[in-house]
């Protein structure tokens, strides 16, 4: 790395579903010097410097902001599992909450002026009447789980430390996406997860399955992250936007696509385990903000997607 040439990145959760595929498109690129940190020191790369962060340690927050003195800070550490938060809420608020409030704070102690990117989430919306939708980002915020309150929380501190404390913040409420390398609690991975068992007969030829009727507004992970890049490079800052498709697709649609993907005759069976205690019938976004500020917008197929994430879970048994 040769910082004197190049822009520092920090990006947090950089172990995580988003970030792995965000530090990997950074490096790729030459004009970043990358550092990506996490709760535990992963394996660093020519490009890409791992850092262990626990960004709940305000004093260690701090040392790493003052350390690497960062350009643009992305940042994505949370904790994201919605059961996780209704089975633990404190801990997720905690987590996601305290975590960005060090960090803003670690920035302003340092004295530094990065752009930084928060991270939000489509689930702050809640329930959206249907005459409402697609939902923009003058919707009200009516967060319906534990999660979706931090979520709520982190964009709402986002614009009170750009208003009153000055900070260059941009807050992006991207909706649902998926795609290789995400973790199987999570629905299409899971459902691509349970395909790929089948087929190599290590399980029945079943698919488990939660709420099917559901509808979401599903991207790619790696559309997902372009629209991170132009979102630090073009967004206003104090600005929120909604980073989308723009239309609804019913989960168990998706479903019968992975079952048409299949090399199996696979069944499908209901799982109450599966359900959330509450869930949104049908909810997708209106992203017109975020394309004319930047000109994104999606470029990967949702058949693209599934056929991805599907080989990634044949690849890794």
């Amino acid at each position: 790395m040769n910082p004197d040439s190049a822009s520092v990145a920090l990006v947090t959760g950089a172990s995580g579903f988003a970030g792995q595929h965000l530090t990997a498109a950074l490096a790729s690129a030459t004009v970043w010097e990358v550092i990506g940190t996490s709760r535990r020191t992963g394996q660093s790369s020519e490009r890409v410097r791992s850092v262990a962060c626990d960004m709940r340690d305000a004093d260690l927050v701090k040392r790493v902001i003052d350390r690497y003195r960062p350009d643009t800070v992305f940042h994505l550490a949370a904790q994201s599992y919605v059961p996780k938060s209704v089975a633990d809420p404190g801990a997720t608020l905690a987590n996601n909450i305290l975590g960005q409030v060090n960090l803003f704070e670690a920035i302003l102690s340092v004295g530094i002026q990065p752009r930084i990117l928060v991270v939000s989430s489509s689930e702050i919306y809640g329930a959206v009447d249907a005459g409402a939708l697609p939902v923009d980002e003058d919707a009200a915020l009516r967060p319906g789980n534990p999660y979706a309150v931090s979520k709520a929380t982190q964009d709402l501190l986002g614009y009170q430390y750009a208003a009153s404390a000055g900070l260059d913040i941009v807050r992006v409420r991207p909706f649902n996406h998926s795609g290789p390398g995400q973790s199987d609690r999570f629905v299409l991975s899971g459902f691509a997860r349970q395909v790929a068992d089948a087929e190599s007969e290590r399980v029945e030829p079943s698919i488990l399955t939660g709420n099917l009727d559901a509808e979401r507004d599903f991207l790619d992970v790696r559309d997902v992250v372009r629209a991170y890049l132009l979102a630090v490079e073009r967004g206003v800052s104090g600005e929120a936007y909604n980073i989308s498709s723009g239309a609804p697709r019913r989960i168990g649609d998706l479903l019968d696509m992975y079952l048409g993907m299949a090399t199996r005759q696979l069944t499908v069976r209901h799982d109450p385990a599966r359900m959330r205690p509450s869930d949104t019938p049908i909810i997708y976004g209106d992203s017109t903000r975020f394309r004319a500020a930047t000109g994104w917008a999606p470029q990967i197929t949702i058949e693209q997607t599934l056929a991805d994430t599907l080989d990634y879970w044949r690849s890794h048994p």
